[in-house]
């Protein structure tokens, strides 16, 4: 057979967000794949740049609506670093205990979009359902549903109350009992074992050679997960266990997934019953002192990196960020290799992408032949004009 090229997205009905997979097939089989990303650039690393510490938190947020607790508390852990300041023992498990929820409510979302593109709608109206009952939980905490906005430098900025705590643990054993389900559907729904079973597989090897993180590496045996590996928070302080499987497929990723939800259950139910007393704040200096710390976190999707510099004021002079997604597009591509086409919503639902936090790094003007960068002066208001310039970071 001839090779075909088939383009799909940036819009396309198997995918939420806009990215363009350049498909080459030989009939229905995949031999090769191209990917085109960065159509949704908002320029967040450096309107962060401009904007002193705390009003940087909220606006990290935006980076992604599932992980946003994730990116303000890589922020502020890196920030309290560089200022040497320890936050109170009662805010590090406020702060966990957001976090698993988070969790939680990422990987619900990710079990029912992952149903509903082979077409099992049941099991997504259930797991959206139950995200419903997680999303509670944060909004009775934080006042919101998705954008917490828990975070202060030095602390959280809300505490959480004994009526509170006791309601929170009150809803848990139903959500446990779902849970369960979700295990026992794992291991026997047919409709998830054909669908999900020997596609997209990746082996240990290939993890790492393309650097894959989170879910989608621990399910291929690479027993990695920040928590555990370079803990923060109260991670060293509490019961749990980090979960893989030896699949290396979409099966596989979504057994790691559902194991880790428990997991986040048992680690709220723990530090809500075993919460400290004190402060939930500590006052922190308006400036961080000149320097660089990279600062790690296990989000939902897997190691999130933030790269800071600061200078002696109350900004940061720069910002990189390293997402998950960004990290697991590679493995991506290897993992569509072989398959049929019909295969590309789940094995590219199966890494959890998110456009929003892939799409941050460049700008490029195509004039003709040539590709130049913009500036970052020619995206001010009111200059309209065009000037040569480097890379905009």
């Amino acid at each position: 057979m001839s090779k075909v090229v088939i383009p799909v997205g940036p819009q396309h009905p198997a995918l939420k967000e806009p990215v363009n997979f350049r498909v080459i097939a030989d009939g229905e089989k995949i031999v090769q794949l191209e990917l085109d990303l960065s159509y949704n650039h908002r320029g967040i690393e450096k309107a962060a740049e401009s904007r002193d510490f705390i009003r940087v938190l909220p606006l990290l947020e935006r980076v992604c609506g599932i992980c946003s607790h994730s990116h303000a508390t890589a922020f502020a852990k890196g920030i309290e670093e560089l200022m040497q300041v320890t936050i109170p023992p009662r805010a590090q498990y406020i702060r966990t205990i957001v976090a698993e929820l988070e969790r939680m409510h990422s990987h619900l979302l990710w079990l029912g979009v992952a149903a509903h593109e082979v077409g099992f709608n049941t099991l997504f109206m259930w797991t959206w359902r139950d995200r419903e009952a997680v999303q509670d939980m944060l909004e009775e905490i934080s006042g919101n549903r998705v954008h917490y906005n828990m975070n202060e430098i030095g602390g959280v900025r809300r505490d959480i109350s004994a009526g509170e705590v006791a309601s929170i643990l009150k809803r848990l054993p139903v959500l446990e009992e779902r849970i369960a389900e979700y295990v026992k559907m794992a291991a026997g729904q047919k409709t998830m074992l054909m669908r999900f079973c020997g596609v997209g597989k990746l082996s240990r090897a290939e993890i790492l050679k393309y650097g894959a993180v989170g879910p989608t590496a621990r399910a291929s045996g690479v027993d990695y997960d920040t928590r555990k590996d370079d803990p923060y928070l109260v991670y060293d302080q509490i019961p749990w266990k980090v979960v893989t499987e030896n699949d290396g497929d979409v099966y596989g990723r979504t057994k790691v997934r559902i194991g880790e939800l428990s997991e986040s259950l048992g680690m709220v139910r723990y530090c809500l019953e075993n919460l400290p007393e004190g402060q939930i704040r500590t006052t922190a200096p308006k400036a961080a002192p000149s320097g660089e710390i990279l600062s790690r976190y296990e989000a939902p999707r897997g190691e999130l990196v933030h790269f800071i510099r600061t200078n002696g004021t109350d900004k940061a002079e720069r910002l990189d960020i390293r997402t998950p997604t960004l990290a697991n597009w590679t493995s991506v591509a290897a993992a569509l290799v072989g398959r049929n086409l019909a295969d590309i919503p789940v094995i590219v639902a199966a890494i959890d992408p998110c456009l929003s936090c892939t799409s941050r790094m460049t700008i490029v003007d195509q004039d003709k032949n040539e590709q130049r960068t913009l500036p970052v002066a020619s995206l001010r208001p009111g200059n309209t004009g065009r000037k040569e310039g480097g890379l905009f970071s």
